[in-house]
């Protein structure tokens, strides 16, 4: 794929870091029988907030929540003014499901694989945002 480059650094950098990230959790997937669920899903609710942070920002003109606020809370300023980015809104929704699922103690409400399937959700949202910002960033 080719190098993003932006008119801001910072969602570069922030993309190159999740990227770097993913890789390795999914390294670690193929490495191993299984990743520990309730870290993995955690470090993908991680990611995933990073990644709509920093597209708040980027954007301009709303107040970026706290990087530690909910998923879906800051996923809601990225989508205010900008309905388009319903189009990961599932995905970002089944994260947290795993995570209240593991809460819970509802572990037979998950997938197979839960803790693979939340990485590749997390790459999913990671290639989505990429992409778009190639394509906004071509068209600007």
């Amino acid at each position: 794929m080719p190098e993003l480059t932006l008119q801001h650094d910072e969602l570069a950098a922030v993309l190159r870091q999740v990227d770097s990230e993913l890789a390795a959790l999914e390294r670690g997937s193929a490495e191993r029988d299984a990743l520990p669920l309730a870290p993995t899903v955690e470090r993908a609710l991680e990611l995933v907030g990073r990644l709509v942070v920093a597209c708040i920002v980027e954007q301009g003109g709303k107040q970026a929540p706290d990087p530690a606020a909910d998923l879906l809370d800051a996923f809601k300023v990225l989508v205010k003014g900008e309905p388009s980015w319903n189009a990961i809104r599932d995905n970002c929704r089944e994260l947290v499901y795993y995570r209240n699922c593991i809460k819970l103690g509802r572990l037979d409400a998950l997938p197979v694989a839960p803790a693979k399937m939340a990485v590749r959700t997390a790459r999913h949202i990671f290639l989505y945002i990429k992409t778009r910002c190639m394509r906004e960033t071509i068209k600007g």
